[in-house]
């Protein structure tokens, strides 16, 4: 069975924030730091080197810098840089690897060669990814890429969780869209998800109480044991509720930038024999790589990790670095009094 369906104290405590750089204790030097990865440190130098790269050599980097926003490639370079390493761990638990001829082929037309494609402005976290991807070595990024695909097509088919949840979301449009609202109002409705997700977490059966009594409402729009596969929801098996263990609650937003959060309980994980279901979209190749980017959540709490916090805190609903806690995609806290585990 996957690695992750274990080791739930160490993940809590990452959940719980424990990738602040804090303490002095064994291991690297934290002078002139930016991670400390385990036993392994990746100086501040080396991600100002790739930073310095990208400017010169990525259109998107360099509006970036104009714009005086390179704050935002540093935190992504950190943030592969520790996915790196947790691919590569994770892969040599679930017993994956790259087709070494496969990769040459895709490496001889190297799809990272030319410089990255400037997206829209909806999607500049796309564009900075696609950066640092290219300025990094291509066949680590390359193969870190292809492991995400074959961790997430190894579980696709046997994965799903059931879980409670609620919704809090800015006034429905005519045509059930979600009416655009004032930041204020934007920053009331995530605090609301927020509070929510904290009562939801006092105990355990606070709620199962709370939403039993949301749901008798006839605008409510809250579920009680929504069992979803992965095969059937690739978009939804690449949020937090595949990630986080049972007996937690995670409070996020399923479309980042778009005013409705979900906060939901995660009930139970099964990843046993293969799931028939009646319609099942074939998954695209981002759709892999965001699943298996997902999976590999539980294995951050096998190795410390500690960022400088000039590069911003580590934000698990996002699986990247966020500026700062308020600046995070959302929270995941462990119910109180109940066991966090994933079986």
């Amino acid at each position: 069975m996957m690695r992750i369906m274990g080791r739930p104290r160490a993940l809590v405590a990452v959940l719980a924030g424990a990738l602040l750089l804090a303490g002095c204790g064994s291991g690297p030097s934290q002078v002139g730091a930016a991670v400390i990865i385990g036993d392994k440190a990746v100086s501040v130098d080396r991600v100002q080197g790739l930073i310095d790269k990208a400017v010169r050599e990525q259109p998107y980097a360099q509006q970036l810098a104009k714009d005086h926003k390179l704050a935002v490639l540093g935190r992504e370079v950190v943030r592969q840089l520790v996915l790196h390493d947790v691919i590569t761990r994770a892969a040599q638990q679930e017993k994956l690897g790259v087709n070494e001829s496969q990769l040459a082929q895709v490496l001889q037309k190297d799809p990272l060669a030319m410089p990255a494609p400037v997206g829209p402005a909806s999607d500049a976290a796309s564009s900075v990814t696609e950066a640092v991807l290219r300025v990094r070595d291509h066949r680590e990024s390359l193969t870190d890429t292809l492991l995400q695909q074959e961790l997430a097509l190894k579980y696709l088919s046997n994965l799903s969780v059931t879980f409670d949840y609620t919704a809090v979301s800015a006034p429905q449009t005519q045509d059930g869209g979600v009416s655009k609202v004032s930041p204020a109002e934007s920053a009331s409705l995530r605090d609301q998800a927020f509070e929510k997700a904290k009562l939801f977490a006092s105990g355990p059966d606070v709620a199962a109480q709370a939403l039993k009594l949301e749901s008798q409402s006839p605008t409510s729009q809250a579920v009680i044991g929504q069992k979803r596969p992965a095969v059937q929801s690739p978009a939804i098996a690449a949020t937090v509720l595949f990630g986080a263990p049972i007996n937690t609650v995670a409070a996020f937003q399923p479309e980042p930038g778009v005013d409705f959060w979900v906060v939901g309980v995660i009930r139970e994980r099964t990843a046993g024999a293969p799931i028939s279901v009646d319609q099942a979209p074939k998954p695209t190749s981002d759709d892999l790589i965001a699943i298996g980017r997902r999976l590999l959540e539980p294995y951050l709490g096998d190795v410390s990790f500690r960022v400088n916090p000039r590069y911003g805190v580590w934000d698990v609903v996002g699986m990247d670095l966020a500026s700062s806690e308020a600046t995070k995609k959302g929270i995941v806290l462990p119910v109180r009094g109940a066991v966090q585990s994933q079986p």
